[in-house]
């Protein structure tokens, strides 16, 4: 049996065709598409609600409120803030009994003198607060005339406590001292005391009992592994290094002695490094994080335990697969990212500061692809596969037993490990909607293409000829669209 093999040339000049009228916000994997709700003005942080709705928290002071798609007008709350440099409200966090309690926490700056950062609690009614109930939650060190390196993101982990991740207001010696909370990750209850077994309450004093790791520069955001618990923390570097860090209890991270990778025993090396630079891998600020272990898995599996990552200033989102201590790219072109989150229904949610706008990313179900302008191909009832417009000519010989065979290209059909062609099925379809299982012989990633899964499949002897089929896949229980063939 004879039939046509694509080559990459084939493969590059198709996927223009299929993607070039397609726009995006950001250049995304095939298979991936976005949406977007804009409208936010300097966009900091966000945080998805128990309930499926987005906060999102301005620099200026404003709390706003995306449900159900939209954009609500009436802020949550408004704060007033120090929205100088890197001041403003910064952090956002919901109580773990949130649907009970309606409780939620915020981290800003405080308008009023001295300057200094503040973590409160609110209590929600619906979509706005309930006016008069802020509770301060901790109070942080004065700052000094520098208005960077504030920090913000706060986060309940596992345990149950608030993690509080503060930068070292550019004062470089007061992320390796325990007599102020700057440059520090913090750990506290709810109700704003301190845990007795935090790794420094009994060697620290007062509210500096709450630092639960040191030696950090400006750690703008961090998160939670859902299911073990993990802790990365993103550190933002000096001059050369941005790093993701193993949160532990008691750990110094090293600034400002070290910065990157480092083999002194006193301090915690970063599990993974970027230099500093404008190119697909290098930038200057390491912003969002979040690990895709969603509720419900929408992305393909070999994303599942991976770690989103974003730049501020290169504009991509990379992913830090920590069995490996490799990253790899996921998407570039976005305008300042600051936030990162995957949602319950396996969504990557992305806050882009450059373009006011939350993006929310999702994975287009498994799908045959064909060349832009064409949604057919030819099959001979001899021994060749012919696929229109384009003139291929290198045929090769796969079997001598003259059966007409397909060969299909994929996208998002890529197999587990341990799945051989056995995972996926196809059928063909007639105009009198009469049915031909199709016996699948080969499935497999076309080399340099990852997410391009090449299916071949051989027609049964009883394929009428003449007319129109509607071929499809099945993997794992998602069926493709269908796509044309003529069987002449």
């Amino acid at each position: 049996m004879y039939y046509q093999v694509f080559g990459r040339a084939f493969i590059r000049g198709l996927l223009f065709l299929l993607f070039a009228s397609v726009v995006h916000a950001a250049t995304l994997p095939p298979g991936f598409t976005e949406t977007s709700i804009s409208g936010l003005s300097n966009p900091t942080a966000m945080e998805l609600a128990p309930d499926g709705r987005i906060f999102v928290c301005e620099q200026g002071g404003a709390l706003r409120v995306i449900k159900n798609g939209v954009l609500l007008s009436t802020p949550f709350l408004t704060v007033s803030v120090d929205p100088n440099g890197e001041r403003g409200l910064l952090g956002i966090a919901f109580d773990p009994n949130f649907a009970s309690n309606n409780f939620l926490y915020v981290y800003y700056t405080v308008a009023s003198t001295p300057r200094h950062n503040r973590v409160s609690r609110f209590t929600a009614n619906g979509d706005v607060v309930v006016p008069g109930s802020e509770t301060i939650i901790l109070e942080l060190d004065n700052l000094s005339s520098a208005t960077n390196h504030n920090g913000g993101a706060i986060h309940f982990g596992p345990d149950g406590k608030l993690y509080v991740a503060v930068g070292e207001n550019a004062t470089r010696t007061n992320a390796q001292t325990l007599s102020n909370m700057l440059g520090k990750m913090l750990r506290i209850n709810s109700n704003g005391t301190i845990p007795t077994d935090n790794p420094f309450f009994n060697t620290a004093t007062g509210n500096n009992r709450s630092i639960w790791a040191f030696g950090l520069r400006n750690p703008f955001t961090f998160a939670f592994q859902p299911g073990t618990g993990r802790m990365f923390i993103n550190d933002v570097g000096e001059v050369t290094w941005e790093e993701i860090n193993d949160g532990i209890a008691g750990s110094n991270y090293g600034w400002p002695d070290t910065e990157g990778v480092t083999t002194n025993p006193a301090f915690r090396s970063p599990l993974f490094v970027y230099g500093h630079g404008s190119s697909a891998t290098t930038g200057c600020a390491i912003a969002g994080g979040a690990f895709y272990n969603p509720q419900t898995v929408q992305f393909p599996q070999n994303f599942v335990g991976k770690y989103f990552f974003a730049d501020l200033c290169s504009g991509w989102i990379r992913m830090f697969d920590p069995a490996t201590g490799t990253a790899s790219g996921f998407a570039t072109n976005i305008s300042s990212p600051v936030d990162l989150k995957v949602g319950a229904d396996g969504s990557l949610y992305y806050l882009a500061r450059g373009s006011s706008a939350v993006f929310r990313v999702q994975f287009v179900e498994p799908m045959l692809i064909s060349e832009a302008g064409s949604d057919s191909a030819i099959a001979l009832d001899s021994v060749t596969f012919i696929r229109d417009p384009f003139p291929l000519t290198d045929l090769f010989n796969f079997s001598a037993d003259k059966r007409t065979r397909l060969m299909l290209f994929g996208m998002n059909m890529q197999l587990m490990a341990g799945e051989n062609s056995s995972a996926v099925t196809a059928r063909a379809e007639d105009a009198s909607l009469n049915v031909y299982p199709l016996t699948v012989e080969f499935v497999g990633q076309v080399p340099g293409f990852d997410w391009l899964t090449q299916i071949n499949v051989r027609l049964p002897d009883n394929t009428p000829t003449g007319q129109t089929l509607f071929v499809s896949a099945t993997l794992r229980g998602k069926t493709t669209n269908k796509v044309r063939v003529r069987v002449q």
